[in-house]
Order: C-alpha cells, then sequence, then structure tokens
C-alpha cells in the first residue's frame, strides 16, 4: 500500500466517523489534495449523510474594515472627521496592518460582513468613528453586532438595513450595546416588533428608529415609553387599523415627526379628546398612499395641537378632483398647517383657498354641508360663484387666403411658426413654400399690408383673429420685380393689372407698366 493509499484509507475512516469535525475534514481535504491529489470531497462525502458540507462563512467586520480602508486602497486625504490611526501593539502574528486611514463615517455596505472579528482591533481603531452603515450584509446573530457596536464608544448612527434578522432574539443584555446610538436604522431586517421594544428601553438617547419594509401588520404596547424618540420611519408596512397606530402614541409621548407612507391606513377612528392626548408634541405627518377616504378623517388631523406639515398625497379621497380642487380643499380643512405636501402655505394662498371652499360649496344641500364650510361663512360671509373668464392664449384663428383671384377661408393654427404656415398653405395656394411671399392684413389696421418675413417668428405675436386675412404672392428673383411688387400691391392696396407670371419683362419695362396702373388709379 502506498502512502497516498494509506492517507486515503485514514480519510475513510474519518469521513465515516459519527463525530467527525467538519473544520477538521475541510483541512485534511486541503492537505491531502496538495500533497497527494487526493480529491478535496471524495464521491460521495456529502451524500453518506454522515457530515453536513461546510456552509460558505461570511467575512468578519475587522477583515473588510482592513482592506477597504488600508493605505493602498484608501489614500489619507485631509477633510474633518478623517484620521490616520495607528496601532502599533497589535498581537504577534494578527492579519490585521498596524495602520489604517479612517474616516469617522465607515460605510460597508454589502460586504458579506457576518461576524465581528477580533474585538480588541475594533476598539483600537474605531475609538473615533460616530457613524456606520452595515446595510446589506450577512449580519443574523445580535451577540456579532453587540460586539462591533460595544467598542465604538462614540456611534451615534447606525444602519443595519437588509441584514437577515427576522429570527433571532436580542436579550436585554445585549441591547444594553446601543445605549449611545442616537439614529437607528432597522428597515427591510423583518426585525421582530418584541426586539424593537427591547432595543427602545435600552437606549435612553434614542431620537430616530427607522423601521420601514418589515411586514408589520401589528404592534404591541410598551409599558416602558421612550421619551427621547423624536422621528419615527415605518413606511411600507401594513398598518391597516388606526387600533395599532394608537399603541405607537404611549410609547413615544415625544414624537415629533411620524412617517407612516404606503401602510394602507383605512381611517382614523379616535375621538377628537382622544386624538390631543395621544400624540402631543406631534408636528408632522406622512400618510402618503393610505385609505383615508373621507373627509372626517382628515378634520381629525386638527386634534393633534402642535401639527404644522402634512403630506397626503395619492389617497382615495383626492383622485376625483383636480390639482387645484385637491390643494385648495385640503388647505380650507387644516387650518393650522402651515406646510402641505412639502410646500408652504403662505397667508394669500390660504385665504384664496377658503374662498374657493365657500364657493365650491355654494350649491350642496344644506344636509351635505361640511362644519368647515360654516365656520368660513361666518368669516367671509356667503361669496357669489366668479365670473368665469378665459384668460388663455387663443390656439386658432379663421382667416381669409387671398391668392391672385382665390380667396379660400382656412383655420390655422397660431402656437406655429410662419414657416409652418407655409407648409400648411401649399395645397391652398398651389405654391411651394420658397415660392410664396406672404402678408397679414389686420382689418382695424391703417397702416396696410405687413408681410411675413421672418420664418421663425410664432403667429401670435402678430395678434391674428378671426376674420383677418393673408394675401399671398408668387415670390420673384429679380430685386427689381419685388420693389415693384411693393409699390402696386403694398401701397397702392389694388388687386394686380399685370401678369408677372407670363411676362418676360424686367425692370426696366414694368416700371412704365406701374406708372401706367398708378395713373389709371387716378393716383399721381
Amino acid at each position: 500500500m502506498t502512502q497516498a493509499d494509506r492517507h486515503k484509507s485514514q480519510w475513510s475512516s474519518l469521513s465515516s466517523s459519527a463525530h467527525a469535525d467538519p473544520a477538521t475534514l475541510t483541512s485534511m481535504s486541503v492537505w491531502l489534495f496538495y500533497h497527494f491529489g487526493v480529491p478535496a470531497e471524495p464521491e460521495g462525502m456529502w451524500d453518506s449523510g454522515a457530515v453536513d458540507p461546510p456552509e460558505e462563512e461570511g467575512r468578519t467586520f475587522m477583515q473588510v474594515l482592513s482592506e477597504k480602508y488600508s493605505p493602498e486602497n484608501f489614500p489619507y486625504r485631509r477633510w474633518p472627521g478623517m484620521g490616520v490611526v495607528v496601532v502599533p501593539t497589535l498581537p504577534q502574528g494578527s492579519p490585521m496592518k498596524d495602520r489604517l486611514n479612517l474616516p469617522s463615517v465607515l460605510v460597508l455596505a454589502g460586504c458579506g460582513i457576518s461576524h465581528a472579528g477580533e474585538q480588541r482591533e475594533i476598539a483600537a481603531f474605531c475609538a473615533h468613528v460616530m457613524e456606520l452603515d452595515l446595510s446589506q450584509n450577512k449580519l443574523q446573530d445580535w451577540h456579532e453586532i453587540s460586539k462591533i457596536v460595544s467598542n465604538i464608544p462614540n456611534l451615534d448612527f447606525l444602519n443595519l438595513s437588509s441584514n437577515p434578522l427576522s429570527e433571532v432574539v436580542l436579550e436585554p443584555s445585549g441591547a444594553k450595546a446601543f445605549a449611545r446610538v442616537r439614529r437607528l436604522v432597522l428597515n427591510n431586517t423583518q426585525v421582530s416588533w418584541n426586539t424593537v421594544l427591547v432595543l427602545t428601553r435600552e437606549m435612553p438617547e434614542l431620537e430616530e428608529l427607522f423601521l420601514c419594509l418589515n411586514e408589520y401588520t401589528t404592534v404591541s404596547a410598551s409599558t416602558v415609553p421612550c421619551p427621547t424618540l423624536r422621528l419615527l420611519h415605518i413606511t411600507d408596512n401594513n398598518l391597516q387599523d388606526w387600533a395599532e397606530v394608537r399603541k405607537i402614541g404611549p410609547m413615544f409621548p415625544g414624537l415629533e415627526t411620524l412617517v407612516m407612507a404606503n401602510c394602507n391606513l383605512s381611517s382614523i377612528q379616535d375621538s377628537e379628546d382622544m386624538l390631543r392626548r395621544l400624540f402631543p408634541n406631534l408636528r408632522s405627518i406622512n400618510l402618503h398612499n393610505s385609505g383615508l377616504n373621507r373627509w372626517e378623517d382628515i378634520e381629525k388631523l386638527n386634534q393633534f395641537p402642535k401639527l404644522e406639515d402634512v403630506r397626503l398625497q395619492g389617497i382615495p379621497l383626492l383622485q376625483t378632483y383636480t390639482n387645484t380642487e385637491r390643494r385648495s380643499l385640503m388647505v380650507s380643512h387644516l387650518p393650522s398647517v402651515s406646510s402641505l405636501n412639502g410646500s408652504v402655505v403662505t397667508d394669500g394662498e390660504r385665504e384664496d383657498s377658503e374662498r374657493f371652499f365657500i364657493r365650491y360649496h355654494v350649491d350642496y344641500p344644506e344636509e351635505e354641508l361640511p362644519y368647515r364650510y360654516h365656520c368660513l361663512v361666518t368669516k367671509y360671509g356667503k361669496l357669489e360663484p366668479l365670473a368665469e373668464i378665459d384668460l388663455r392664449p387663443r390656439c386658432h384663428a379663421k382667416v381669409e387666403v387671398h391668392c391672385e383671384d382665390k380667396v379660400e377661408e382656412v383655420s390655422i393654427r397660431l402656437d406655429q411658426t410662419v414657416a409652418e404656415l407655409k407648409k400648411q398653405l401649399r395645397t391652398v395656394v398651389q405654391l411651394s413654400a420658397n415660392q410664396m411671399r406672404l402678408y397679414y392684413i389686420d382689418k382695424e389696421c391703417v397702416f396696410g399690408p405687413e408681410e411675413m418675413k421672418y420664418h421663425t417668428r410664432a403667429l401670435h405675436s402678430y395678434s391674428i383673429q378671426d376674420g383677418d386675412e393673408l394675401l399671398v404672392r408668387r415670390a420673384y428673383g429679380c430685386p427689381g420685380c419685388k420693389k415693384i411688387e411693393e409699390v402696386v400691391y403694398i401701397y397702392c392696396s389694388i388687386s394686380p393689372m399685370i401678369d408677372y407670371r407670363t411676362s418676360d419683362k424686367c425692370c426696366d419695362l414694368r416700371v412704365l407698366e406701374v406708372f401706367d396702373l398708378w395713373n389709371s388709379c387716378g393716383r399721381k
């Protein structure tokens, strides 16, 4: 038996052992293949059921940090929060470099991180770090996350979005590591609401919390409030029932901004007194794309005593209104709001909207008039409908087109140019655009025809009205002939008596004809 055969025999006995260590097998496979060419995974090894295949391991926080912010990959730059971290006392044999160019904001998104790594190294390199983005990694153990966070003493912002945290439990002892964090992002982690409660109880400085895309349909009440929270993003969940939203108020009594877009909230059901006590400090609420379908729900927002910013777009209630009607009616229903959908509500806009509100409901039956209507009538009185005046620019005009002895009424677009008009008239006068000389005759103007010689000029600049005339003449190549035409047709304003199309005479002979024409008209 050769040495290789003996090792193969050892491999078989090792792999068939019920207590085999996968790590030992992996190391052995590499060693055998390197020295004797034995396949790293003998045929049928994983099919036997004796050993589970090794899972693909993620990377450690410190491995990724060392690679990304090494001097080779991240040269030193002088800017606020940037520092060169030099640690000469790392353990012997540590793979870490003793020098990293670390900013105070670390972005390690999508790097395959699943473990913390050596905690001493984290503490040595990250003492000055204030913001940390660990989104889209493979972190699925709160214990590993706590190792990272507990060794960054100045951490203010932590983003854990899109890490698989749905089935892991966070113990209160592990949550204490987050005590200094003020802004926490847990979007698309499917983290349980119980874990959220554990975190908020152990984070006395928490001010901003992001819980979007976590598929919440219900929330559970907390016996321990979090009074420091000012901003809650809980967008893209499925909190349809106001009874669930009601639980958020006592949990976060200091809440100033609530973002609940795309949550399908169907109605606001509490009494006015309950609403006043529910969110006493709320200043801004976002209910974009909710299911609100009654003006009564909108009016209930007025019960939040400090509310000044409302964002309400894409709700069923507003779908049948025009853009102008939507904003005017919303402004009128929310008298204390100073910002609507991101736009400031000025005093002038509020007055115009409230007057519009009265006129909009003037023909409603008395029993259908909203409560707000009577308040505004007390303020402005009953208003008559405004006269309808159309101030929009005219788009079309009907004009008479004269060409030789032919007259035809044509409808023209006033938003086109002179060049485009000539193209339109080609079939009417049987001339190409290059052969036309075009004149505009305003019946109310005493200065006579105006040649439309600028091809790019818009027709609306001529102030063309219905009944005006357009005169089309054939264009000639001889400048003298053109001048004669102007004398005859513009200054004399008479019909042509000389057929220039068939005449082979040029300027000198035409001058005589023009004078004869002039004399025959009695204009000397």
